[in-house]
C-alpha cells in the first residue's frame, strides 16, 4: 500500500512501487487530465507538479514519492498563475487538438508562480521538453506573455 497526496487528498493505493505516477494517477484514481504521450519523459503530456516543481509522471516511480510529497494534477492546479494561464489559454484559442495542454499549462503555472516577468529565454527554458505536434508554439508563447502580463497588473 502506498500513500499519496493528490491534489491536497491523502490517498492509498495498492500498487507496486516501481509503478509510474502517471498510471497511479489514471488507472487507479481515475484522473485521465494527466497525459501519456511518448512514456520517456520526452513530450512533457504527462506533467504534474510534485512539491511545486514540474515533473514526468510517467517517469517517476510512485514509490520515490514520500507521504509528505504533494502531487497537483491539472483537475487540481489552482492559484493566481494558474487562473491567469487558464484564461490567457482561453483568451488567445491556444488548444489546437489539446492533448498536449495539461502539460504544457501546468510548465506554465510552474513558470509563473516562480517568475511574474519571464524573457523569452525564461520561456524556452521552462516549456523546453513540452511538445506540441499540433505546433501551437507561438500561441502558447504569447498566452504565457499575456498571463504574466494579468498577474503583474
Amino acid at each position: 500500500m502506498v500513500r499519496i497526496n493528490v491534489n491536497g487528498e491523502e490517498r492509498q493505493v495498492d500498487v507496486p512501487e516501481d509503478m509510474p505516477l502517471l498510471w497511479v494517477l489514471r488507472d487507479e484514481l481515475n484522473m485521465t487530465g494527466t497525459k501519456f504521450g511518448c512514456g520517456i519523459a520526452q513530450c512533457g503530456a504527462c506533467t504534474v507538479h510534485v512539491d511545486g516543481t514540474p515533473t514526468r509522471a510517467c517517469q517517476t516511480p510512485v514509490g520515490m514519492l514520500t507521504p509528505d510529497s504533494k502531487i497537483t494534477t491539472i483537475e487540481g492546479v489552482k492559484g493566481k498563475a494558474a487562473q491567469a494561464v487558464q484564461a490567457a489559454w482561453q483568451k488567445l484559442d491556444v488548444v489546437q487538438c489539446g492533448y498536449c495542454q495539461s502539460g504544457q499549462i501546468m510548465s506554465a503555472v510552474a513558470l509563473l508562480t516562480d517568475n511574474q516577468n519571464p524573457t523569452d529565454q525564461d520561456i524556452d527554458a521552462a516549456m523546453d521538453g513540452n511538445v506540441c505536434r499540433c505546433a501551437t508554439y507561438v500561441r502558447i508563447r504569447a498566452a504565457i506573455k499575456d498571463a504574466a502580463q494579468t498577474m503583474r497588473a
